[in-house]
C-alpha cells in the first residue's frame, strides 16, 4: 500500500488513514520499522522519503476494499515478496519478518510499537 501525506499529518497518522481508506483495516498492533526508504521522482526533482510500518490485524478481518482498487489477497510472505516491483519492497519485507516476524518486536517492543 502506497499513500500521500495530508498537510497536517505526521507519517504514523497518514499510514493508519491511508490502511483505514483503503481497505478498511484497523490494526491491533502498528510498528514503526525505523526504516526509510529514499526515492527520487525525477519528474519533480522532489527526493522523497517513505517511512516502513507494519501493521497487524485480527486473522478475521475483511478488507473492504475503496474506490482505488479492484481486489484483495492475503499472501504469505514468498508469494507477496514476488509480486513486489522494487528491490527495496523485498528487502522491507525481510526486515519487518526479522524484526516483527513472530508476531511482536521482541526486545525492540517499547521503541518500536507505536499502536
Amino acid at each position: 500500500m502506497h499513500g500521500t501525506i495530508e498537510q497536517g499529518e505526521t507519517p504514523v497518522q497518514a499510514s493508519l488513514r491511508e490502511l483505514r481508506e483503503e481497505t478498511g483495516l484497523i490494526p491491533e498492533k502498528f510498528y514503526n520499522l525505523s526504516r526509510t526508504e529514499a526515492f527520487y521522482q525525477h519528474r519533480t526533482g522532489e527526493l522523497a522519503l517513505i517511512p516502513v510500518f507494519v501493521a497487524f490485524v485480527a486473522a478475521s478481518a475483511s478488507v473492504l476494499l475503496s474506490a482505488e482498487h479492484d481486489r484483495a489477497e492475503w499472501l504469505n510472505p514468498r508469494d507477496a515478496a514476488a509480486r513486489f516491483s522494487w528491490p527495496r519492497e523485498r528487502r522491507a519485507l525481510d526486515d519487518i519478518l526479522s524484526i516483527v516476524g513472530g508476531g511482536d518486536a521482541g526486545l525492540l517492543e517499547d521503541v518500536l510499537r507505536v499502536s
